[in-house]
């Protein structure tokens, strides 16, 4: 029996060599993609500028394989969570946050986590795999296609109701971005790509605890916006509450902070050249979860100061939301503001992120998903664990 490919899982220079391998011409990836990505359809039959034998040929070796809504929660504050199984061990959820001049949807990109960072359960439950590129971008496929088309087009044409379209992405949920490098670059070509959903590279983020080399790699590959989850100011904190640190400590992270701001390289996406130029939008921003008496402290802000000198920057910084046994708690509003105006009168562009569906579980450090622990092989049980945005 012949194993279909899901087209799904390849970006236009892939789906491009796929075709030629099944004797077509490479030209028709680009109206593929727009079926699939554009129009979100995934019946060949419906294809109806292929030609017939063309479609009988797709439909014999190939699939177009979404993964599938199994709950979907929404917020009071108009925040939409869904829940979807990527197999029969482990769901993961994406949440979708509306705003008044923007949709944010928030993307993972592993089922559990390796890096065990001390306030995130998914790191505490372990790590199971990797998604697939057809399981990351199928989140952006599934939150695009949860909207009538009409809608959808109204949105982006005249920006009258941003929450019914996706217009940033931001790989903030289950998972390490970097430690799946190669899905994760694969889906942000398609995010990217303008036969497909045609993001900007400022609008798409990827967040990484500080996996040095791929950062470099990713800023030679598929240069787009890079959020840094810093957590601390100092190396034997950091180590402590992201034990990654100990592999690539700060020096070297704002290193290679530092080379992926750098405007005066170029690489390609997808064949096509790209020049960086300077811009307001050429910065890293550094996540930093307060916690209370952990890393909140006046000294710690100053601390920051000093070590991300040089770095063209900005800060967020995250409420914490407690889970069981964190064995942390957020800290106060009077202390975060406090912290932010050391940093602001350092001249740091310094925001507080707003706590979002929060009432569905929805908000920073509360995404949950259904896990099989890989660590506790002899129970065979799936654990709910939560993902730090």
């Amino acid at each position: 029996m012949t194993v279909k490919t899901n087209l799904l899982d390849l970006d236009r220079l892939q789906l491009a060599e796929f075709l030629k391998e099944i004797g077509e011409s490479s030209f028709r990836a680009q109206q593929l993609f727009k079926w699939i990505h554009q129009r979100g359809i995934v019946d060949f039959n419906l294809m109806t500028d292929l030609s017939r034998s063309l479609r009988a040929k797709l439909s014999e070796l190939a699939t177009i394989r979404v993964p599938a809504f199994e709950r979907e929660s929404r917020s009071d504050d108009g925040t939409l969570k869904w829940l979807f199984p990527v197999d029969n061990a482990n769901s993961v959820e994406s949440v979708f946050i509306p705003e008044k001049s923007r949709g944010t949807l928030c993307v993972s990109s592993q089922a559990g986590c390796a890096l065990e960072c001390a306030f995130c359960a998914t790191g505490r439950e372990g790590f199971n795999r990797n998604l697939k590129v057809s399981e990351i971008i199928g989140q952006l496929w599934l939150a695009q296609n949860r909207f009538p088309e009409a809608e959808r087009m109204g949105a982006r044409l005249d920006g009258s109701d941003p929450s019914r379209a996706v217009s940033n992405v931001v790989l903030m949920g289950m998972g390490e971005p970097l430690t799946n490098y190669e899905n994760v670059v694969h889906a942000v070509r398609i995010m990217l790509d303008d036969f497909a959903y045609g993001l900007s590279r400022r609008r798409v983020t990827v967040s990484t605890s500080g996996i040095v080399p791929n950062i470099d790699r990713l800023r030679e590959d598929c240069p787009v916006s890079l959020a840094v989850s810093l957590h601390a100011p100092n190396d034997d904190l950091r180590s402590q509450i992201v034990p990654i640190n100990k592999k690539y400590p700060i020096a070297d992270l704002m290193e290679a902070c530092k080379r992926y701001t750098d405007c005066s390289q170029g690489g390609a996406i997808s064949g096509v050249k790209w020049q960086r130029r300077g811009s307001p939008r050429d910065f890293v921003t550094f996540e930093y979860i307060m916690l209370a008496g952990i890393n909140d402290r006046a000294e710690h802000a100053r601390e920051l100061i000093t070590a991300t000198r040089g770095v063209s920057c900005k800060f967020n910084l995250i409420p914490f939301n407690p889970f069981n046994e964190s064995g942390f708690d957020r800290s106060s509003e009077k202390v975060v503001i406090r912290f932010q105006k050391i940093l602001i009168d350092a001249g740091l562009v310094t925001t507080v992120r707003r706590t979002r569906g929060d009432d569905i579980a929805g908000a920073c450090g509360q995404l949950a998903g259904q896990v099989k622990d890989r660590r506790t092989p002899r129970s065979g049980r799936s654990r709910v664990v939560s993902a730090s945005l």
